[in-house]
């Protein structure tokens, strides 16, 4: 794979980061294509010298788009928001953006092309996320019928905006509010992520397949908020947040630059995010899935009053 050349769309993220790592040590030449590329330099010496280039590019604006794809042989689409902000907005970045990305590539005769999407993506949902996703998905499968399509639960591991947001409320407050407690998730870890893309770069028999990724576990809400209170050592009651209140507070905390919560996120978390039966994924690939527990007690410790000594001390 050593002079194959892989395009990464968002690539300077939290799944990007451990996707270049994992694509470095391929051999192949990664160019990573993000929109401000100075956000993006810390990836540059995870190859050797050279095999990683930062350049700029935006997936909104096709022009940028076919100069990033151009040479390509595989091309990797990351790009994906939590809220919207700006000109990014959901249907904007996640259905047209990857309608613009799939098409380019395949104007430029890109051989592979990996598309993030998320578990829940439904183009007959009332969240604004999952409907833009189901539309990119379409866009995708139009554009570039071969096309690996990834639809991952939440995505954990150091660096991400999960497990690390609820350790923050737990570092801050004396209280651990708990919204639709019993809505179920399936924690992937990054690395078997990035493991998948990796495979479905370089294996034809994953070409046109849709592959959902879960860890090995299913947990509720609760069951995750007890976790991280439990591995950030910070032992706060947990309290019921009555719908009509999260209501309230995902409008008005909505309106922060980043927020907390969102109504359209309190929207998604009024449905199982977990792997399909019989669904194509981990266990297809023979992967066995990382544990969320072997993971995040190494970035959880920042989060302890104590810090990463705690144990020590407290011993």
């Amino acid at each position: 794979m050593a002079d194959r050349l892989v395009t990464i769309f968002g690539g300077g993220g939290f799944v990007g980061t451990t996707l270049v790592q994992h694509l470095a040590k391929t051999g192949v030449r990664v160019r990573v294509a993000v929109r401000h590329p100075n956000s993006a330099m810390h990836l540059k010496p995870l190859g050797d010298v050279g095999q990683v280039q930062v350049v700029q590019a935006n997936i909104r604006d096709e022009k940028s788009v076919r100069a990033a794809v151009k040479g390509a042989d595989a091309v990797v689409n990351l790009v994906g928001i939590l809220h919207e902000s700006g000109k990014q907005k959901f249907n904007s970045v996640q259905a047209i953006g990857a309608a613009i990305v799939a098409r380019t590539a395949a104007a430029e005769g890109v051989s592979k092309l990996v598309h993030m999407s998320a578990l829940g993506a439904d183009a007959d949902s009332n969240s604004k996320y999952a409907s833009s996703k189901a539309r990119g998905e379409d866009a995708v499968r139009h554009y570039f019928p071969s096309a690996t399509i990834l639809r991952p639960s939440v995505i954990f591991g150091p660096g991400d905006d999960f497990f690390n947001r609820f350790a923050a409320l737990a570092s801050r407050f004396p209280v651990m509010p708990v919204i639709f407690g019993d809505s179920k998730f399936q924690p992937v870890y990054v690395g078997d992520v990035a493991e998948v893309i990796v495979r479905a770069v370089s294996d034809a028999a994953l070409a046109g397949k849709t592959l959902e990724l879960g860890g090995p576990k299913v947990y509720s809400m609760r069951e995750i908020l007890e976790l991280v209170c439990k591995e950030s050592r910070n032992d706060l009651p947990l309290i019921d947040v009555p719908a009509p209140a999260a209501w309230v507070m995902g409008f008005f905390l909505g309106m922060l630059p980043s927020p907390m919560v969102t109504i359209d996120q309190l929207r998604l978390l009024q449905k199982d995010n977990v792997v399909s039966d019989g669904a194509e994924g981990l266990a297809s690939l023979g992967i066995a899935g990382t544990p969320v527990e072997a993971i995040i007690p190494s970035y959880m410790m920042h989060w302890r009053p104590k810090g990463q000594f705690a144990d020590q001390i407290e011993g």
